[in-house]
């Protein structure tokens, strides 16, 4: 993430109306800066699925937007894609939805001398994010939590 939540949060903002005006769920978005060069990445969501025409879509709108609104300044690279089996998780709301998952979570801060975990996602409590990996069930400030993806399971 950028230096800025703020900046991230300008951004779902803006963003957001035009995703879901155009029928689709805006799962989550990154703003990566890279020295001059910066990396918009937007994650849709749909109850059809996404494919590619969709992703073009979005870009076409949202790259209109931000060029009228100047609210990246300097060169970017815009990329939308769907969440992915993988998929990131950005809110609280998407924790509880994926409660039983098996998640990686990787911290801003280390916890017992680590900053990546694996395990079983239990869910939110208050403010924490509490997986079980093993016999032990670990409990972490929703903000320290840097990025969380879930691992895909798939059944024979």
């Amino acid at each position: 993430m950028c230096n800025g939540t703020a900046v991230n949060e300008q951004l779902r903002e803006l963003i957001e109306p035009v995703v879901t005006g155009m029928d689709y769920e805006l799962w989550g978005l990154e703003y990566l800066t890279q020295g001059k060069y910066s990396i918009l990445k937007i994650y849709i969501e749909s109850d059809k699925g996404i494919d590619v025409d969709d992703c073009a879509r979005i870009s076409r709108q949202v790259s209109g937007l931000l060029d009228v609104e100047e609210t990246i300044s300097g060169k970017y690279t815009l990329e939308v894609s769907s969440p992915g089996m993988d998929r990131r998780l950005f809110t609280k709301v998407q924790f509880e939805l994926y409660k039983g998952a098996k998640v990686k979570i990787n911290l801003r801060n280390r916890y017992e001398g680590r900053r990546k975990f694996t395990g079983l996602l239990c869910g939110i409590e208050d403010d924490d994010v509490v997986i079980r990996t093993g016999d032990e069930e670990f409990l972490f400030p929703f903000d320290e939590v840097d990025k969380a993806n879930v691992i895909p399971e798939f059944t024979e």
